[in-house]
């Protein structure tokens, strides 16, 4: 079993919302930080958010500033952003991975989850 699973991807109009979860299996998630990255088509992979392990902490990547909020819930091992006002160039394959901290290296990644926005 992976240790961290994303969902929530899916189709979404511009201007619309949606919600991704990661799931952490086999690990307690409050020991560590957790950052969302995206890779679109023929571009390289980067970084959108991260949260540290209190959730205390939070930074996020320029294109995606006051419209996206990265947030975790411990107690059900789940790290969720939200994802408002999307735009066509948000458009990307969605991972989470895990760090000991925001600043350092991810150990672990998800399978990623699908985002398109599209009308």
């Amino acid at each position: 079993q992976l240790p961290l699973v994303e969902s929530g991807g899916g189709l979404v109009q511009p201007g619309g919302s949606l919600r991704l979860s990661c799931a952490a299996t086999g690990f307690t998630l409050g020991h560590y930080a957790i950052g969302w990255f995206r890779q679109a088509p023929g571009k390289e992979r980067e970084g959108v958010s991260c949260i540290s392990s209190s959730g205390g902490s939070t930074n996020y990547a320029d294109p995606v500033k006051g419209r996206f909020t990265i947030s975790r819930d411990n107690a059900k091992n789940t790290v969720y952003m939200q994802m408002n006002s999307l735009k066509p160039e948000d458009t990307a394959v969605y991972y989470c991975a895990r760090y000991y901290y925001c600043s350092g290296s991810p150990d672990y990644w998800g399978q990623g989850t699908q985002v398109t926005v599209s009308s």
